[in-house]
């Protein structure tokens, strides 16, 4: 069975003026499309044809003949989780569980939030940031490099952001840390995140 595009949660310009439309139909249709019809070519006549994302991204992670395969299907779930990552009006006021837990493991939501572009900026190159319950349960921030993700390595993560080139370049130029303060303040989706909170208990 073919992987097929999610749709986008929302309207292509439901994020603006934080996230233009154009963006937003120029990273969905083009570049998630391309994970998306590449992992397809990929696995046809395959077993992994017959197996979720989440199957072939622990399957695949770190065997090199499955490389292509691992970094498609992982860009497609990153993708997928970043678009439900944010929603229009974003940012705001935390849900107060997790806001708890926030100031509980980084001092204040605002230490957080300095933490986290400072975590994104950190990152060399493509790749992506995250939010995370470790292995002792506390709240961290991770950043991974190009298609990799914490799924790979047993992690639940609570929200990412993505930072190849191609997520800001056209709304922010090479702007990074603008385009994470803006995501942080105006566009995460921290619903999203307390869900995925609860889900880790």
């Amino acid at each position: 069975m073919a992987f097929e595009l999610s749709p986008l949660p929302y309207a292509p310009d439901a994020l603006a003026p934080y996230m233009s439309a154009q963006h937003v139909q120029i990273h969905h249709g083009k570049h998630h499309a391309k994970y998306v019809e590449t992992l397809n070519t990929l696995v046809e006549g395959k077993p992994e044809a017959n197996q979720s994302l989440e199957e072939i991204i622990v399957n695949s992670v770190g065997k090199d003949d499955k490389a292509k395969i691992f970094n498609n299907a992982a860009q497609i779930w990153n993708h997928d989780f970043f678009w439900l990552s944010m929603k229009p009006q974003g940012g705001g006021t935390l849900p107060a569980e997790l806001e708890k837990r926030i100031v509980a493991d980084f001092g204040s939501v605002d230490d957080f939030k300095a933490k986290f572009v400072e975590t994104g900026v950190a990152q060399f190159g493509s790749g992506w940031v995250w939010l995370v319950v470790d292995s002792s349960g506390k709240l961290a921030l991770e950043k991974t490099g190009n298609a990799d993700l914490p799924l790979a390595h047993g992690k639940h993560a609570l929200f990412t952001c993505d930072v190849w080139e191609h997520a800001y370049y056209l709304d922010f130029q090479n702007r990074r840390p603008d385009f994470l303060k803006n995501f942080i303040d105006h566009l995460v989706n921290w619903e999203f995140a307390a869900g995925r909170l609860a889900q880790a208990k």
